[in-house]
């Protein structure tokens, strides 16, 4: 019986502990590295400029956007989800933790206000933002983006002081299907008027 107990003991006191293990924590994700995130943005700063703030206007502003969001486009151009012929071949060589620093380092910094430019289509750019276009089907923008156009971390960016031609130009391709890593976006920008378009776009630049 001495060596049944002692086995029984055993198996007893191994069962007890298995919670033990099962339930310790598992490692915390490594945080970002805002310092290794600026010297990888050193190759970006020909297009989005050394802060990522006013570049070109064919090219974001990456300064005070989401971290989540640029991970997530990065991502996707990796993947080859998001086309984009410089962006596609910038994002192949980065591991996820290049990415989580970079987008770390610009979401970092304070958002660049902009200002809208076009005063006649500002009531038309506004009632969209704000309501949507009822009769379309289209949301307001204002639903996902927030009022300020700070927008929702991961899924949908800030759009405050961006850029209009770039705005312009990402409602376009969603229209035309030549950017599909957006479901909604495609279906929304699909009902929409260039005259519409262009007007939503420049109001967001001046939202802050």
């Amino acid at each position: 019986m001495k060596p049944f107990v002692a086995l029984t003991a055993t198996v007893l006191a191994a069962l007890l502990a298995a919670p033990a293990f099962a339930n310790e924590a598992a490692p915390a994700p490594a945080k970002a590295d805002i310092a290794k995130g600026e010297q990888t943005a050193a190759v970006c700063g020909a297009c989005h400029t050394v802060d990522g703030s006013r570049g070109l206007t064919a090219n974001p502003i990456l300064q005070g956007q989401h971290p989540d969001y640029i991970v997530k486009q990065l991502t996707e151009f990796k993947a080859g989800k998001r086309k984009n012929a410089v962006m596609n071949g910038m994002a192949a060589p980065l591991t996820e933790a290049d990415m989580k620093n970079v987008a770390a380092f610009y979401g970092s910094k304070k958002p660049v206000p902009g200002a809208a430019k076009n005063k006649d289509t500002l009531a038309l750019g506004e009632k969209i933002w704000r309501g949507g276009i009822a009769d379309k089907q289209v949301p307001a923008c204002a639903g996902c983006h927030g009022p300020a156009g700070a927008g929702i971390p991961a899924q949908y960016p800030r759009l405050g002081g961006q850029h209009t031609e770039y705005l312009e130009a990402q409602m376009n391709a969603f229209r035309s299907g030549e950017r599909a890593n957006s479901a909604q976006m495609m279906a929304i920008a699909a009902k929409m008027s260039d005259k519409e378009i262009k007007a939503v776009t420049d109001y967001a630049t001046g939202l802050r």
